[in-house]
């Protein structure tokens, strides 16, 4: 079932990153944001993070990373289940939209 709304549950990838479905991406109009706020629920636990949101090439789709002293408080490995609560843009301005590039451009991504 495609995930376009939030919360949702999610499963953690062997490298300690976790998938926002591109549908969902569209659907919160996320799709230039470099970073973002995203709250958290891990067991009863909740976390506001500051993350990166990491791009794929071809798609809409984002992944974060969990920060290593959450995994490790709650032993967070491959497949362990997180739910997301909520993704907002940062409060900061100037972090919240990637500038387009043109062409040539040597600037990292």
């Amino acid at each position: 079932m495609p995930i376009e709304t939030l919360p949702y549950k999610v499963r953690v990838y062997s490298n300690n990153q976790v998938l926002i479905p591109a549908r969902l991406v569209r659907s919160l109009g996320i799709q230039n944001l470099r970073y973002a706020v995203v709250r958290i629920r891990i067991q009863d636990s909740e976390y506001t993070l500051h993350v990166k949101l990491l791009k794929t090439r071809y798609t809409d789709s984002r992944q974060f990373t969990i920060p290593k002293e959450i995994r490790e408080k709650h032993g967070l490995k491959a497949n362990s289940e997180v739910e997301v609560i909520d993704i907002r843009p940062p409060e900061s301005s100037d972090q919240k939209m990637v500038a387009p590039r043109e062409a040539g451009s040597t600037a990292l991504r």
